[in-house]
Order: structure tokens, then C-alpha cells, then sequence
């Protein structure tokens, strides 16, 4: 099974869009499958339900991070090598979906009003765009880790 299939597979089962996308590189990051759901726990709804940029993408972006970022005794030029590569990936996450703002990549809907989220559900949109979005954010993730 793919990365992009597991992270449906985990978006189905009740994770949030960021768990879904950070989780299946646990392995390839060297870390826990739990610490990276516990991780991105917050990220999910475009950061804890308020609509700002889409789980899958800030999970991408964290993995991105994780394997090229600068920390303690790192060369500053890890730093420059991440961004690059993080708005490579937006650049191109943006052309496939758009946007990359949770409320515009769900038809300007917003979750946190009965009426939209409503509409959200009848449209079954989560499962429609947001399963979309996390595939997208995973093969996109995959390309730039491979590098």
C-alpha cells in the first residue's frame, strides 16, 4: 500500500488531515508513528479547527523540516534548503488544489458554523477535497524527500 493510500486510510478512520500526512513518514524520519500523530494533533482544520492554512500542508511542511532543518551544531544553510523546499512544495500544492487555506479548499465553507458545516457534510466535502488534499500532500512530500 502507498504512503497516499495509508493516509486515506487514517483520514477515514478518524484522524485529522495533519496526523494523517506526518504519520506515514514516521518511519523514513526516524521517529514514532504515535509522536507524529501526537504531533500534528493540532494542526488539523487548517490548525485546530480555524480554517488558516490545511493540515496536510503544515504536517508536509513539519516532515520537510524534520529531514532538512537546522537545529543545534546544523550549518545555517539547512535553513535556506527548507524553505526552498517548502515553498517548492506550496507552489506546487497550490497549482493542483488552488489554494492551500483550509476554508477556500472547502468551497469558502466554514466548519465551525451549524449551517456551513452542514453543508460541508451534505456535500460530504471532507471526504471529497479533504482525502484529496492529503493524498496530494503526501505524494508531493514523497518527491521533495527523495531528494
Amino acid at each position: 500500500m502507498s504512503k497516499s493510500e495509508k493516509a486515506t486510510d487514517k483520514f477515514k478512520s478518524n484522524f485529522n488531515c495533519a496526523q494523517s500526512v506526518l504519520s506515514v513518514f514516521a518511519d523514513d524520519l526516524g521517529m514514532r508513528e504515535d509522536d507524529c500523530l501526537k504531533i500534528a494533533s493540532a494542526f488539523g482544520g487548517g490548525i485546530a479547527k480555524r480554517q488558516h492554512t490545511c493540515g496536510a500542508v503544515t504536517a508536509a511542511l513539519m516532515a520537510i523540516g524534520l529531514k532538512y532543518g537546522n537545529g543545534y551544531n546544523d550549518d545555517p544553510a539547512k535553513k535556506t534548503i527548507t524553505y526552498e523546499l517548502s515553498n517548492r512544495f506550496i507552489e506546487e500544492f497550490k497549482k493542483l488544489n488552488g489554494a492551500m487555506n483550509c476554508k477556500e479548499l472547502l468551497n469558502d465553507l466554514n466548519m465551525n458554523d451549524p449551517e456551513d458545516l452542514k453543508t460541508i457534510h451534505e456535500l460530504d466535502l471532507f471526504r471529497v477535497n479533504c482525502d484529496h488534499y492529503v493524498q496530494t500532500a503526501v505524494i508531493l512530500t514523497e518527491q521533495l524527500l527523495e531528494e
